[in-house]
């Protein structure tokens, strides 16, 4: 794993990092470098903006944002870069993220967050589609995919019910 990073996993307060850290997983098996960060839209808004201007300088490919309530940390994101955003609902509210996913999805023309679903399975996929854009230039992060891939289908072949 190279030490600088390809994707950027930032979330709008640290309790986000249950929620977000089924994308690290995920990274950290695959290999792929990445760094996590807070960086909130409501709080630090110039950090946020400095983040989305330099990421691509800084060699980020994708950055997943995870954000609860009204979300907007990654729409503002996407309207400061040209560095793919995907975005992760998290259930922060009493709404149970369906705010977060409402605000996230809704963006308008010309600014695109790829919007994955609620919760721990919406981080999880989002690392594994930063994986697959990723691996479309990286045979040895394709092979690995592939590998990971392969592993949960036989995962699922090999369950047994009981009676």
């Amino acid at each position: 794993m190279s030490d600088q990073p390809l994707v950027g996993v930032v979330m709008g307060s640290k309790s986000d990092y249950e929620v977000l850290s089924a994308a690290v997983e995920i990274l950290r098996v695959l290999e792929i470098s990445h760094e996590a960060k807070v960086v909130s839209a409501h709080r630090t808004p110039d950090l946020l903006f400095k983040y989305a201007e330099t990421a691509r300088e800084r060699g980020l490919r994708v950055i997943i944002a995870g954000a609860g309530g009204a979300a907007h940390l990654p729409g503002m994101l996407a309207a400061k870069t040209l560095v793919p955003v995907l975005g992760v609902p998290v259930p922060a509210t009493l709404l149970n993220g369906l705010d977060s996913l409402l605000s996230i999805v809704q963006m308008p023309k010309g600014v695109p967050v790829g919007t994955l679903a609620i919760g721990k399975a919406g981080a999880a996929n989002a690392a594994l589609l930063a994986a697959e854009i990723l691996a479309t230039t990286d045979e040895g992060l394709h092979t690995r995919l592939s590998a990971w891939r392969s592993a949960r289908t036989q995962d699922v072949l090999e369950q047994e019910l009981p009676g």
